[in-house]
């Protein structure tokens, strides 16, 4: 008798049944997910651990400058040059990597006619870091104290971004120092957006992890075209990375919230006389211009300048900042 299936014998199906084609299929599709995912942790482990090596190298390329002093048990970096019989002193925006070579184009055209002193508060520049909270009232106090142990006790306070809130502090908290405040499209306690929530953990993870060291790397030289030497350039590289998102930073990030709200409640003091250079078309924050408006018209002396540039205006239009404050604070 033949084995051959007849006309009345169907063949046996080789297709495997449903339940067996979903748990391969399945199988298949966690073996790729694990495939990948196993990518990504040797990818973070190379990244993390290049990260460390890098920054323990470049930890011993720093080069120091400014002079440290004694606040709160701690050191707070400051640089003081020129020796005009006027000081002007000097506070820097959010984050900024290095706030003494952040400011060196304004600081070089100014120093000319002023004692020009540029502070680091806590966690900026070569600063330590410190656990006090990032209040407006902490930082002026910690600004002031080290102005205090340098002997200085009169000057002009002129200020970048945030500075303009923490400012508004330090001249309600000290205003028998202060002779004028002159801000470089500082911040302006009622613009908007500033009680948004942003994602520090993450940030600090990535940081950890050497994902900021890539992307850093990847956009290229935020310096270019800058007034800036390569030693300048390397040395803020450096820093940006070494005091971005700290402890420290990411307590200031937590406290913009509760900084901008206080602010609502001061205001400079009308005989102050206060200038302010503004980005002239500024359309990130809606109301820009008529918000610095508004905080000059209150103001008994005030003047506002209009710059066409971008916001740190004192990286490309310190000629123009120099010349304006010189002739504002002699007349004053």
């Amino acid at each position: 008798m033949s084995n051959s299936p007849t006309a009345s014998t169907p063949a046996a199906d080789s297709t495997p049944p449903p339940g067996r084609r979903m748990r391969k299929g399945l199988k298949v599709t966690l073996l790729s997910i694990a495939g990948v995912l196993a990518v990504v942790v040797v990818g973070l482990i190379g990244t993390t651990t290049v990260n460390a090596i890098a920054s323990a190298s470049e930890a011993d390329d720093i080069e120091r400058y400014g002079r440290l002093v004694d606040v709160d048990g701690k050191k707070m970096n400051v640089a003081v040059q020129g020796a005009g019989d006027q000081t002007v002193v000097l506070l820097p925006g959010f984050g900024t990597a290095s706030p003494v070579l952040d400011f060196a184009p304004l600081v070089d055209e100014l120093k000319s006619h002023y004692r020009v002193v540029v502070v680091e508060p806590f966690g900026y520049g070569l600063s330590d870091e410190t656990e006090k909270p990032r209040t407006s009232a902490n930082i002026a106090g910690e600004v002031h104290e080290a102005l205090q142990q340098l002997s200085i006790d009169r000057y002009a306070l002129m200020g970048h971004s945030i500075a303009g809130i923490y400012g508004l502090k330090y001249v309600n908290l000290f205003r028998d120092e202060v002779t004028a405040f002159v801000g470089i499209d500082s911040s302006v306690p009622t613009q908007p957006g500033m009680d948004a929530e942003f994602p520090i953990d993450a940030l600090r993870t990535a940081k950890s992890l050497g994902l900021v060291r890539v992307l850093s790397a990847a956009a290229g030289d935020p310096y270019a075209g800058l007034p800036f030497s390569d030693e300048q350039k390397k040395q803020m590289g450096i820093l940006s990375l070494r005091n971005g998102f700290t402890a420290t930073y990411a307590d200031e990030m937590e406290h913009f919230a509760s900084n901008f709200r206080d602010a609502q409640r001061l205001s400079f003091p009308k005989e102050l006389p206060l200038l302010l250079f503004v980005q002239d078309d500024n359309t990130d924050v809606p109301g820009w211009l008529a918000l610095h408006e508004e905080q000059a018209a209150a103001s008994d002396r005030s003047e506002l300048v209009r710059l066409k540039a971008g916001h740190y205006l004192h990286h490309t239009k310190s000629p123009e900042i120099a010349a304006a404050a010189e002739a504002f604070l002699a007349a004053g």
